[in-house]
């Protein structure tokens, strides 16, 4: 009897460990609905996720701020948003989209997809959207971030999802789908411009539908990882952040047809992937978008092992 007593609370436990580290999807408070995670590690030690706003029941994907999140250590988040809105923006009202940002001349600097009109699905040739990049600047990683510019850094060609991106030696890109073609831009050293014209990168021959690419440099390797055809997450490597690239495969699987959207960082001596799901929560509009987090693995040559969905996430790793 006392071995039986002994078990069943041996079971409880473990139930309410498996519950306590359960960590997807992080929980940002309030409800919030986040989507298009850009994870960094700034000087202070702490990570900041910077995302997209999903209201509740919002319509197609018409979104007006963007968020950013921190943590020490990866289950506590601070909310320090919105820190920018399309109500600041003179250039744009609608579609704020998926943001990144970055750290050069002892600035941050948002980087982040705004436009105006309006996408008509049923008649494609009626439509009036368009898209550009902004670029605004703080003095602080949680902002509040202003439009210095107050204009997108370019017009032409229309473009959505960027990845800003700074190099070692101090170099800062700027990553997009445009066009229909892969493209970088180098920002000029102010940040506020781009230097010279886009190149279109060599992706080997193989160029699906994306958006949303994330760049990162590991080990002197540097990885273009993308949601191919906007759903499952790929990559490519190279030993130029311009490439020529070298398509390396699918490292997670879609989930359905939903979208994805993802970032990858080394925090605390841990590889670690954010990106979104699509889950029915809490919503009375069915299925919305919530961000998530999983460890991420290289095998010895450099290339990411297949990463699952869980719902432990982030968990303490024994």
């Amino acid at each position: 009897m006392k071995q039986s007593k002994y078990t069943f609370i041996l079971f409880v436990l473990t139930l309410i460990s498996s519950v306590c580290v359960a960590q997807n999807p992080i929980s940002f408070g309030s409800n919030l609905r986040t989507a298009d995670p850009s994870a960094h590690v700034w000087d202070d030690g702490r990570i900041y996720i910077y995302t997209s706003h999903d209201e509740e029941c919002q319509e197609d994907f018409w979104m007006k701020d963007w968020y950013v999140f921190s943590s020490e250590d990866l289950i506590n988040w601070t909310n320090h948003g919105p820190i920018l809105s399309v109500d600041k923006l003179s250039w744009a009202d609608n579609y704020a989209w998926a943001p990144d940002c970055a750290y050069k001349n002892g600035k941050y600097y948002f980087c982040f997809p705004a436009g105006t009109g309006y996408k008509d699905r049923v008649n494609p040739e009626k439509s009036t959207k368009w898209m550009g990049i902004g670029i605004a600047e703080s003095d602080s990683p949680t902002g509040p971030f202003v439009d210095k510019i107050g204009a997108p850094l370019w017009t032409v060609p229309y473009a959505n999802d960027p990845c800003l991106f700074v190099d070692d030696d101090g170099k800062a890109f700027v990553y997009f789908h445009g066009g229909d073609d892969y493209l970088v831009a180098e920002m000029a050293e102010d940040m506020r411009s781009i230097k010279g014209d886009f190149y279109k990168m060599d992706m080997g021959g193989y160029e699906p539908k994306m958006e949303g690419p994330w760049v990162f440099k590991r080990n002197g390797m540097y990885y273009f990882t993308m949601p191919e055809n906007n759903r499952e997450l790929s990559y490519y490597i190279s030993d130029s952040p311009k490439g020529p690239w070298k398509y390396k495969g699918v490292f997670m699987e879609r989930e359905g047809e939903n979208n994805n959207h993802h970032s990858i960082v080394e925090y605390k001596g841990e590889w670690i992937l954010f990106y979104h799901r699509w889950l029915d929560i809490d919503s009375e509009c069915g299925k919305q978008r919530h961000v998530c987090a999983e460890y991420i693995s290289f095998n010895s040559d450099g290339t990411i092992m297949k990463v699952k969905r869980t719902e432990e996430g982030l968990k303490t790793k024994k």
